[in-house]
């Protein structure tokens, strides 16, 4: 089940709940009873990983335009170690 961000219209106070996506538009009750309308803001996520998954399939970052394939326990490509050619 997906968490939504929701902000006060009179305060800016945000708020997460966990609902599902068919309620993600609902009224939200104030959980602190003072009447404040909330709507739903638009969330963004960051993901962290390490470079070689991306740049496995595009250019190194210098000015070469070779490919950039890692090999270490499979290819970008998905495929075994030396099976697609890099």
């Amino acid at each position: 089940m997906p968490i939504y961000e929701y902000e006060s219209k009179e305060d800016g106070e945000v708020i997460e709940l966990m609902r599902p996506m068919k309620d993600a538009d609902a009224l939200v009750v104030d959980p602190k009873g003072k009447g404040r309308t909330f709507c739903r803001k638009m969330s963004v996520f960051g993901v962290s990983g390490t470079a070689s998954s991306a740049t496995s399939f595009g250019t190194s970052s210098g000015t070469s335009a070779a490919p950039a394939h890692i090999h270490s326990s499979g290819c970008g490509c998905g495929r075994p170690r030396g099976s697609c050619g890099n």
